[in-house]
């Protein structure tokens, strides 16, 4: 099962979401994977990172394995789509790819590492055809 949940004012393409996560599973050729993916306001994400992480700030995505939940700022999300020059849904979409791949195991919390996860999702989002 896939839920989506929009906590926010924002409209949100559930659908799409739900779309791509179905891809990922297929792709990565998952069993059993059901996700939750909680689209929040900043301040509930700061408060999130400083509870799970220690981290008196906001992010943009938060991952939790064991859950298979993944937690996304919308507020954080337009402001990196702005300065990337990008839209906001393919920011989204990007940071709900990253979301999933932390799920799978992979890791950013090295430089390296967090290059090779943005090739890793950008791969898959070309082979599923949706950049």
């Amino acid at each position: 099962m896939i839920e989506v949940n929009n906590t926010t004012k924002a409209k949100i393409n559930s659908k799409k979401i739900i779309k791509i996560v179905e891809a990922f599973i297929k792709f990565y050729k998952l069993k059993n994977f059901d996700v939750s993916v909680a689209i929040v306001s900043d301040k509930v994400m700061h408060d999130m990172n400083l509870t799970y992480r220690g981290l008196d700030k906001t992010t943009d995505v938060l991952s939790f394995c064991g859950l298979n939940e993944i937690i996304i700022s919308h507020e954080q999300i337009k402001r990196q789509a702005k300065e990337l020059k990008k839209g906001i849904e393919s920011e989204l979409i990007f940071i709900l790819v990253h979301g999933l791949l932390h799920l799978i195991g992979r890791e950013d919390n090295k430089e390296v590492l967090r290059l090779a996860m943005i090739a890793e999702g950008e791969k898959f989002l070309k082979k599923c055809g949706i950049i």
